[in-house]
């Protein structure tokens, strides 16, 4: 994939299919990163997955930032990969600090489940509608959220 904003086929075909879906596009290192309004995502990851230049058939890591105190706080960011494409594309959203709430896509890609259960569990970040969002890493009593960047390094007492 061209790491040329203009040149790249996903993002224009994606603009074209919903011109309000994308925040901001930016390339780094070769590697295009796009910026997509959380109420838009899964409409987006299902375009990307079935679109005939882009296919991104593989979900390869979902995973967040706690840009704390910044607001939006956080950011999850989705690894897309195109196996017939050979080439990738990262997605993510940003959410507020008080309520992080994204639409899960475990929907379009069902190994999202495990990833999004290690973002809740880790960063707090709600996904609505998964199948089964609880603890993955952590005990169920555990408290708060241990990777975020507010979270006491002694624990809570």
């Amino acid at each position: 994939m061209p790491a040329d904003l203009e040149q790249n086929v996903a993002l224009q075909q994606l603009r074209q299919f919903d011109s309000q879906a994308v925040e901001e596009a930016l390339t780094f290192r070769d590697e295009v990163t796009l910026f997509v309004r959380p109420p838009s995502l899964v409409r987006v990851c299902e375009f990307l997955r079935d679109a005939p230049d882009a296919r991104f058939n593989y979900l390869s890591d979902v995973t967040a930032l706690d840009r704390h105190p910044n607001e939006p706080r956080f950011e999850v960011v989705y690894h897309l990969y195109s196996i017939e494409r050979n080439h990738g594309l990262r997605l993510k959203v940003r959410l507020p600090g008080d309520d992080p709430r994204v639409a899960s896509v475990v929907p379009v890609w069902p190994g999202a489940n495990a990833f999004e259960r290690e973002v809740y569990d880790l960063f707090g970040v709600y996904f609505e509608g998964h199948p089964d969002l609880r603890r993955i890493l952590m005990p169920e009593e555990w408290e708060g959220y241990p990777l975020r960047k507010d979270y006491p390094t002694e624990g809570y007492r």
